[in-house]
C-alpha cells in the first residue's frame, strides 16, 4: 500500500487516537507492530495518517492496547478501510486543503456547534454573500478559484438540509448580522436565508446581542465537531493562515465549557429570530 502524501485531518485524527491508546499502556510503536505481526514502522505510519488499516487490525490493536471502550472502538472501526471519495474530493488541489478537511469533518459529524462573531455561518451563506466575501480578499483571488470556493461552500449545506440532517447549534454575534456584505440587497437576502434555516428541526440558531456583557472567545470563529465517540471530537478554529485543529481531551473539554458559557449569554431561538427579522426590516 502506497503511503498517503497528504493525510486529511480526519485520517490524522484517527492515527492520533491510536497513538493515545498505545501510549496509555506505555507501549512503544515497534513493540505494538511486533504484537500485531506487522513491520516495526507500520504503527508509526498509521499514527501519522500515512497508512490506513483494516477493521480487523484495528480491533486487534484495541485488544493489544487493552481498550474496552466499545463505543470508541466501534467509532474507530467506522473510520478504517480504504479511503472512500467524498463529494469534496473533486476540489482537491484546486482550493485550500483545509476547506476540504472541514467538509469531510462535517460530513461524518454527529453534531455541530459553531461560533461566529463577524461572519454568517458558512453552511448558511447564500451564493451572493459568499461571492462578496471572497471578492474582498487582498490580493484578489483568481476568478476560477472564487467560483470553486463558492461551489464547495454551497455543497456543504447538504449536511444540514439532507434528511435527517446533522444536529446544529449556531452562535452568531449581532455584529455579523448587521454587516452589509455585498450591499443592502445581498445582506437582506442573507438574513432571509438565516430565518429559513433557523426553522429546520435540527437547527438551533442563537444570536449573541450587543447587550451581552462579554463572553469567552469573543473574537473567535470556530466549529466543534462531535463524533460517534466523544474521544474523536475535533475543534476547528479559523486563523489568518487558515484552519487550526484541536483534539486533545483537555482542549476539547475547554472548548465545550466555553461554548456552554457563550450559549448562556445568547438569546433563545425565538428571540434570535425576532432580532434577525428586525435587522432585516431595517435594511
Amino acid at each position: 500500500m502506497a503511503p498517503r502524501q497528504t493525510p486529511t485531518i480526519r485520517q490524522r485524527r484517527f492515527g492520533a487516537e491510536l497513538r493515545r491508546l498505545r501510549e496509555g499502556v506505555g507501549m512503544s510503536a515497534p513493540v505494538a507492530g511486533e504484537r500485531l505481526g506487522a513491520d516495526r514502522t507500520m504503527i508509526s505510519n498509521i499514527e501519522a495518517g500515512r497508512f490506513g488499516i483494516s477493521e480487523d487490525r484495528l480491533r486487534r490493536l484495541a485488544s493489544i492496547y487493552e481498550c474496552d471502550d466499545t463505543e470508541l472502538i466501534d467509532a474507530l472501526a467506522s473510520m478504517t478501510g480504504g479511503r472512500s471519495k467524498g463529494w469534496w474530493d473533486e476540489y482537491r488541489g484546486k482550493i485550500p486543503p483545509d476547506f476540504l478537511d472541514v467538509a469531510e469533518l462535517e460530513h461524518h459529524a454527529t453534531g455541530l456547534r459553531t461560533l461566529q462573531t463577524a461572519h454568517i455561518p458558512g453552511l448558511f451563506q447564500t451564493e451572493e454573500h459568499a461571492r462578496a466575501l471572497f471578492d474582498l480578499f487582498v490580493p484578489a483571488l483568481p476568478r476560477l478559484e472564487v467560483e470553486l470556493r463558492i461551489a464547495q461552500r454551497l455543497g456543504r449545506h447538504a449536511v444540514i438540509a439532507d434528511a435527517p440532517g446533522v444536529p446544529y447549534v449556531g452562535l452568531v454575534h449581532e455584529t455579523a448580522l448587521r454587516m452589509r456584505t455585498g450591499g443592502r440587497r445581498v445582506a437582506k437576502a442573507q438574513l432571509g436565508r438565516l430565518l429559513e434555516e433557523s426553522e429546520r428541526p435540527n437547527v438551533r440558531l442563537l444570536v449573541i446581542p450587543f447587550t451581552a456583557e462579554g463572553f469567552p472567545m469573543a473574537g473567535d470563529t470556530l466549529m466543534y465537531v462531535s463524533a460517534a465517540s466523544a474521544h474523536l471530537d475535533t475543534v476547528e478554529v479559523d486563523s489568518p493562515i487558515g484552519a487550526v485543529f484541536f483534539d486533545s481531551p483537555t482542549q476539547l473539554a475547554n472548548f465545550r465549557r466555553r461554548l456552554d458559557l457563550v450559549e448562556q449569554v445568547a438569546l433563545n431561538p425565538n428571540k434570535s429570530r425576532d432580532l434577525i427579522l428586525s435587522i432585516a426590516d431595517d435594511l
